[in-house]
Formats: structure tokens, sequence, C-alpha cells
């Protein structure tokens, strides 16, 4: 038998290590719930009334000259307050917060955006996970017909379909204040229950069924029947009687049950108004003079101090009751820091990017330039897991607009004159030469290639093709084919 030695290092993360980096993630929002829950588990916490707010923030100890951002949590507790202040000194030197020497990112971590895989389009305050159902709609019925008047009719039949993505007009009441015939409404609604989503503008949940079923180019005909002609027992659940009827195997008409079970009896479900979301920014971006301005929005997120009582009784108490206001005190005072850390360290990531993306604000979108985390990481002295996470599901409010943080990390292309240009203004410059272009002369990829060459971009023209599919753009031969939109 051999023994063998070895030496090894190993990052030991602990629990406080860990709320640390939670809370370094965290979007404003969860922020403000997060501390708000510790404020009501934490006795030693108490928020600072809205009228000392000013005055006591004076008295939280300022971070060390040269020390750690977010990289490492800060070594010995300073007092936090005026009133933690008169601690026993040899009490808080007890207190485990030398975590100087712990490193942020995991060894198999991913940098999530060192990809293209966030070049997505800016977002708006109200972000929206998608269009209306009545936008959906009429999108499609406009490049289905070119018929004026079964536009107007289609335009009429959409207009009385609810939320749920039934008609709740009749078909002769339509017509009356069309002034058309009821074929002709009969044959527009048709075209528009041929539309997505599958089952739309039906009139009751058994035509929705029947529509969703025969949109399939081989629809199972038991399920067809069973939905035709046996509905009533289907809604009673007697599967028996609807075997018996149909002279088959309980077995097999289960099968069609099932399959019918799993339809959508709600075809506008997935276009409901819910699906919107309000998105608060993390922090804002104003312009002053000629300079730029960095504000984090803090609104919401309390500010906090330890409770004075609870510090006298550290002095007075002694076994368990001491232990435990021991133990709050720690975490009480841990996520004043971490909190004040997170903040500081988000406003030097985002003045980093104020740096880089200068012509980015003064100009826009086309004048984006290439970043890479690293690069941010670079600049401020951090590792880049640590701008990751900070960059992680916060938003910033711009003289351009509202964008996520991962927004501005992006490759680029070199252009002719040495230059990195940004993939998204790129993909913004392919957008625009395509609504330019003229009905039946629609641009290739090569042609495509070749301006972008004459503007100083070596741009391959499969490359063209990755970036014009990105942007759900059909090719050349698809687009002279299909309707210019209205």
């Amino acid at each position: 038998m051999r023994l063998s030695l070895r030496q090894t290092q190993r990052v030991v993360m602990t629990p406080l290590l860990q709320q640390a980096i939670q809370l370094l993630q965290l979007s404003t929002l969860e922020l403000e719930q997060v501390v708000r829950k510790e404020l009501e588990e934490n006795p030693l916490l108490e928020e600072l009334p809205e009228e000392t707010q000013d005055v006591d923030a004076d008295a939280v100890a300022p971070t060390e000259p040269g020390a750690p951002e977010m990289e490492a949590p800060p070594a010995p507790v300073e007092p936090v307050s005026k009133e933690t202040s008169s601690v026993d000194g040899e009490r808080a030197d007890e207190l485990p917060f030398d975590l100087t020497s712990a490193v942020f990112d995991e060894p198999d971590e991913r940098t999530p955006v060192s990809t293209e895989e966030r070049e997505d389009l800016p977002f708006e305050n109200l972000g929206r996970t998608g269009t209306s159902l009545d936008e959906h709609l009429n999108e499609q019925l406009r490049w289905a017909t070119d018929d004026p008047r079964t536009v107007a009719i289609g335009e009429a039949i959409i207009g009385n379909i609810d939320d749920d993505g039934y008609l709740r007009a009749e078909v002769d009441e339509i017509a009356l204040g069309m002034g058309a015939s009821v074929e002709d409404v009969e044959q527009a609604l048709r075209l528009v229950q041929g539309f997505d989503p599958t089952g739309v503008a039906a009139r009751s949940v058994h035509e929705c069924l029947l529509l969703q079923l025969t949109a399939d180019s081989e629809p199972d005909p038991v399920s067809v029947e069973i939905v035709e002609k046996h509905f009533e027992d289907l809604e009673r659940r007697r599967y028996t009687e609807i075997a018996r009827a149909l002279k088959l195997p309980l077995d097999r008409v289960m099968e069609s049950v099932e399959e019918i079970q799993a339809l959508e009896p709600k075809p506008g479900r997935r276009f409901a108004v819910s699906d919107q979301r309000y998105i608060a920014p993390d922090v804002s971006i104003h312009k002053v003079g000629e300079d730029y301005v960095v504000v984090l929005n803090e609104e919401g997120i309390p500010r906090l101090r330890v409770n004075a009582l609870y510090r006298s009784l550290l002095r007075r108490s002694d076994g368990d009751a001491k232990q435990y206001v021991e133990q709050k005190l720690r975490s009480a005072v841990w996520l004043i820091k971490s909190v004040e850390q997170r903040q500081r360290t988000l406003r030097k990531v985002t003045q980093s990017l104020v740096k880089f993306q200068r012509e980015f604000l003064d100009r826009g979108v086309a004048y984006l330039r290439p970043l890479a985390l690293r690069d941010v990481g670079e600049d401020i002295g951090m590792h880049e897991s640590t701008i990751s996470r900070v960059t992680t599901n916060k938003y910033v409010e711009t003289p351009q607009g509202l964008f996520e943080l991962k927004y501005f990390f992006h490759s680029g292309i070199a252009s002719d004159s040495g230059e990195m240009v940004s993939s998204i203004s790129i993909k913004k410059k392919i957008r625009d030469m395509v609504a330019a272009e003229d009905s039946g002369k629609s641009l290739s990829d090569q042609e495509v290639a070749q301006v972008l060459r004459g503007q100083g971009l070596n741009i391959a023209r499969r490359t063209v093709a990755k970036y014009r599919e990105e942007l759900g753009i059909m090719p050349s031969h698809q687009r002279r084919l299909a309707p210019k939109k209205r």
C-alpha cells in the first residue's frame, strides 16, 4: 500500500459569502424584498426614519481606501452607525468577517454574455412579452388577402373576438353592421379561423376544439367524431357510453379523449394583458452639461441601522441570550455592508459602461461599440464573473432609452480602418437596408454583404445570413413573393 501527500487549494463558500453573492445579482425590486424580509426576521435591524436618514448617513463608516469593492467582502467590522460604535472592540474582533482572501468566481463558471446571445432589441419601460391578440390577428389578415372588402369584414370579426379568442357576435349582426351578405361574412370568418392561434374566432368550445382537431393534416377520425356527435357525453365524462356508441374498445376511446384534453380551450390565453410587465430601472444615466452622471435607484430600499436596545443587551446578557444577540448582530452588520458594497459596485460598473459607450449615449445604437465583460473588469479591477453578476437582471435608463445592462456586452467585426464595429450596429444596418429595398428587387445576402463592404465592413455572406435570421427577416426570394405590409 502506498501513501502519498497532496496539497490542494479550495475556496470554501460560507453562508455569509453566499448571501453577499446573492445580493450582488439581485435587481432593485428583489433587493427591496430581501431587505424588508430581513427587517421582519432580525430584531437587531431597524429602518432609519426619513427625517434622520441624512444625518445618520454620515455615521456609516466609509470603505477603506484601496480595499477591493466586490471581489471580497470587507475584513474587520467597522461601526455601522453611532449607535453601534460602542460595541466592545474585542467582541467586534471576534466576528467572522475576515474573508478578504475569498474569490467570487466559481471554477467552472461560464460567462453568459461572451457570445452574441444577448443582442436583443432595446427594452421599453413597459416590457411586453408579445403583441396583443387583436394586433396578431390583424397582422395575419393583411398578409392573407389584398381584397379591401374582405379586410374590412375581417377587421370587424377580429374586433368582436374576446380575450379568450372567442367570437362574441353573431354573423347576422356583423353582416348588418357592415352592409354585407351573410355569405361574405362566413367566408371572412373561415379565413380568420385559419389564423394562429388555432381555434381562434370560434363561437363555442365545441367549435374551438373542432377547429384545432381539423387543423391537423391527418386528424384522428375518432377524436373528431367524439367532439362532433358526443360532446355532451365528453363533458360529463361518460366514456363508457361513448365507447358503446362508437363500437370501439374503451382504451381506444381514452386515447382520443387524452388528445382532446390536450387542446387549448382558450386560444387567446397567451395574448392576455397579464403578459405585460413593468420594468423599473436599477440605475439611471443623466447628461448634465457635457458629462454623464450615474444615479442609483434606491427608492423603496430601506436604510438600515442596528437597534440600540439589542446592542446594549450584548454587554449585559450571557449564555444563550448573548449567543443569540451575537448571531443576529453578525447577520445585521453583514447585510448592511453587503447592500452598501452592492450599490458601490453597481455604480462603478455603470460608470465604466459610460466610459466605453460614450458615443452610443451621444448618438444612438449605430455607434454602440463591441464590449466584453473582461474589458469592464480590467477597467475597474474586478473579475469578469463579478461583472456578470452585477449586470444580471438589471436595467439602466439612458438618454437613448431603457436597456438591460447586458445589452452593452457583445462581439464586433473589424472595419477597414482597424476599428471594431458592434454586431448590433451591423444588424441595424441590415434591417434598414431591407426596409428601404424596392418591391420585387429584394437584396440577397451576398448583395447586402457587398454593400457593407463598400462601407468598410469586411463581412461574409454567411454572417449576413445569420444576422438576418436573428432579426426574423425572410430570405430575398421569399421577400419578393410576399406582399408588402400596408
